[in-house]
């Protein structure tokens, strides 16, 4: 019997020590390219234009960043990807929570219909052309509401939002419509206080593409006022690469490369996602519903 148990130890250290160690590789590999980016731009035009891996800033320089925030449509383009992730990210999930307690009533009327409804959409598409047919006949083309109204629905978001709330436990809801409440009361007061770990979530992942998306704005937006930051950042990308970058909104660069400015702008662009996910990944681990009711 010890020599089971101290089998099962050695062997539970070893798995211990393998998964540590591929961890740690895996770390390396994520942290590594990231550093080098970050490093990279704050480094002068003349560091960057010789190559090479920079784990230092050599001949530290803030020319790139200068570059980037001397472009007056920068400020411009910052508003509207900020406007577009915060009214985004909460209509798409009110809306999806709204359409996740329908239909995890069992008693709804042509519930399945509109569940396998869904799961269609999960994996077929009508595709661009007739994707772009609609968006210009709804009259979303150069207007800031084609980044919010197609957005509102994701069924697959619907699909964990509907499951979260089968969870909630009925004596909540029988017990609030006991007291008079109806039926948007039990929603907003109950539900939606109950299930914020998995909306905080989808509000994460949903926040992450409305802020990295650039597609949006390359197919139905011409008016440049319109543009978000990953648009700029993409500008700056093709520019690049057929010509070398001379100025930016008018102003010469001085002791920077199109690179710089490039690495400059993929910082400013990350940098609000990375500040906003620690404070939403609490509610990854929390259980907001232990204690709710006991029975």
């Amino acid at each position: 019997m010890n020599r089971k148990v101290a089998k099962e130890d050695i062997d539970s250290r070893v798995f211990d020590t393998l998964n540590i160690i591929m961890l740690f590789i895996f770390m390396v590999i994520i942290i590594v390219p990231v550093w080098n980016v970050i490093i990279s731009s704050f480094s002068s035009g003349k560091a960057l234009a010789e190559g090479g891996f920079i784990f230092w800033p050599k001949e530290f320089s803030l020319e790139n960043y200068r570059a980037v925030f001397r472009d007056e449509t920068i400020w411009q383009s910052f508003f509207i990807s900020i406007s577009k992730t915060l009214i985004g990210v909460i209509t798409h999930v009110f809306f999806c929570a709204m359409v996740g307690y329908g239909l995890s009533k069992k008693y709804i009327r042509g519930r399945k219909l509109y569940i396998s409804m869904g799961v269609i959409t999960m994996f077929f598409s009508g595709g661009m052309i007739p994707t772009y047919l609609l968006i210009k006949s709804m009259g979303l083309l150069d207007s800031f509401w084609v980044y919010i109204i197609p957005a509102l629905y994701s069924f697959y978001d619907v699909v964990i939002l509907m499951n979260f709330f089968r969870n909630v436990p009925d004596s909540l809801e029988e017990s609030a419509k006991i007291d008079g409440a109806g039926d948007w009361r039990v929603f907003l007061k109950i539900f939606i206080p109950l299930s914020m770990p998995a909306m905080a979530t989808i509000a994460l992942f949903n926040g992450v593409g409305q802020w990295n998306d650039f597609m949006t704005t390359k197919l139905y937006i011409t008016d440049q006022a319109l543009y978000p930051l990953q648009m700029k950042l993409y500008e700056i990308i093709v520019q690049s690469q057929t010509q070398s970058m001379q100025n930016i909104g008018g102003s010469a660069i001085i002791e920077t490369t199109t690179k710089g400015v490039q690495l400059a702008t993929i910082v400013i662009t990350t940098l609000p996602i990375v500040v906003i996910y620690p404070i939403l990944q609490r509610y990854f681990i929390s259980g907001m519903m232990l204690g709710a009711v006991k029975e």
